[in-house]
């Protein structure tokens, strides 16, 4: 044991004891400021180098997703924020497809309270559609009719105006599967409000977010003993810089295994072990339930998918179809008349535009915020109920994937952290281990 009394004769104690300190503030700053960088900002912030999108093109893969390069900048955004499109399509492809398919979203939304809703606020407009549309189509023919029959007019279409409402949405719940896009609805609305997806992570785990800041502080502390040791045998001044790196490294990347991994509880020399996350996933499952239902599948946003999103012609066309009966039974006994009057193209042309006309107004209630607001805690139970049964492993997808090809960022700048510690350190107390 004379060596031990030799070394400890040796040691430069105040250097020696600073060392764990030292990596134990890293490891924190590591933490805190790799969170900022999850986060913020939430738009691109530099500035534009001429030549940097050509160049970006020619450097490693890994490199070109640093945000901004292949936009041609240097600077930085957010992790999160500027992969906000991809972490709506992992969402939809690992958690929302699971949670239900459009056809469940949809009648969770009760088509019946649905048609109900668009017969009292479309009823009143009826007057006014039929006079616009046949002032346009055919105006002398509709002046010179009695008032009279265009009372009866009125009160026919009305009177058809429920089942010709309940025909529309029976229509839409059909053809749901073809009319909505979960995936497409849900990048747009991510890629348009990045806020929203840094809420998703604030809201849904933000308690494990501050533990793993104050981690970083015990990790870095605990790794910085044998970096002590090491540098007290060695007596190398390359040395703190390099295992700053390694302990800067491995302090992120357990930072990160400590909150996803592992994603079903087992006991580690001992000890049990279960990713921070995955331990209050029903309670994270009501946060993330309300966020889905308040702010990305609402029943406005689906009626604003569904009459001017990418299949909106289709929707459109599906609607006029089953609009056009509609019309015809409006006329009634005088259908016949009409058509020989005014010519059957003619009457044909008032019929399409008729039903061109209510399509925009059927769907009204569907974009109607309050109404919306109403419906959106039927989403939000089958979400969270739904989140809930969830097998841990497609939990923890949920929230990562959408990082994980981008840690090494993270990785990267707690090495970079880690070394900038070390060079810190020798310049305080210098070569460490003898007198």
């Amino acid at each position: 044991m004379d060596w031990v009394h030799d070394w400890a004769r040796d040691v430069h104690w105040a250097a020696f004891l600073s060392i764990p300190l030292f990596t134990g503030v890293v490891g924190w700053l590591i933490n805190w400021s790799g969170l900022l960088m999850l986060f913020a900002p939430l738009r691109f912030r530099g500035v534009r180098v001429p030549g940097m999108r050509e160049l970006a093109t020619l450097l490693p893969r890994k490199v070109q997703e640093v945000p901004g390069l292949l936009q041609g900048g240097i600077g930085w955004q957010g992790i999160v924020p500027a992969r906000a499109a991809k972490m709506g399509s992992i969402a939809v492809d690992k958690a929302i497809a699971k949670l239900g398919t459009p056809a469940e979203f949809y009648r969770q939304l009760e088509p019946d309270r649905i048609a109900e809703h668009i017969v009292t606020v479309f009823g009143p407009e009826i007057p006014g559609l039929v006079d616009q549309v046949m002032r346009t189509e055919h105006p002398r023919l509709w002046r010179d009719l009695p008032q009279p029959f265009k009372d009866a007019v009125y009160q026919r279409v009305r009177a058809q105006l429920p089942s010709v409402v309940g025909r529309v949405t029976d229509e839409i719940g059909i053809h749901i599967d073809q009319l909505l896009d979960p995936k497409i609805m849900v990048i747009d609305h991510f890629q348009e409000n990045p806020d929203l997806v840094v809420r998703i992570f604030r809201d849904f785990g933000q308690k494990e977010l501050d533990m793993m800041v104050r981690f970083g502080f015990v990790f870095g502390f605990l790794l910085g003993i044998p970096v002590a040791l090491v540098d007290s045998i060695a007596h190398q001044a390359w040395l703190l810089p390099v295992l700053g790196v390694v302990v800067g490294w491995i302090t992120n990347a357990l930072g990160m295994w400590l909150i996803f991994e592992p994603a079903e509880p087992r006991r580690i020399l001992g000890v049990r072990a279960h990713g921070l996350f995955l331990r209050r996933q029903a309670e994270a499952a009501g946060v993330y339930a309300q966020i889905i239902a308040d702010d990305v599948i609402t029943l406005e946003r689906i009626g604003d998918f569904l009459l001017d999103g990418p299949r909106g012609d289709r929707t459109r066309q599906m609607l006029v179809t089953a609009l056009r009966p509609a019309i015809d039974q409006a006329a009634g006994p005088a259908r016949g008349a009409l058509r020989v009057a005014i010519g059957g193209t003619r009457f044909d042309t008032i019929r399409e535009a008729v039903a061109r006309e209510a399509v925009d107004r059927t769907l009204t209630p569907f974009k109607d915020p309050e109404f919306s607001a109403r419906q959106a805690g039927r989403i939000r139970d089958l979400v969270e109920r739904r989140t809930r049964e969830l097998p841990p492993r497609d939990f923890v997808d949920m929230m990562r994937s959408a990082i994980r090809e981008d840690e090494w960022m993270l990785y990267a700048h707690g090495a970079i952290m880690g070394a900038a510690g070390g060079f810190l350190h020798l310049a305080i107390f210098g070569v460490q281990g003898a007198r």
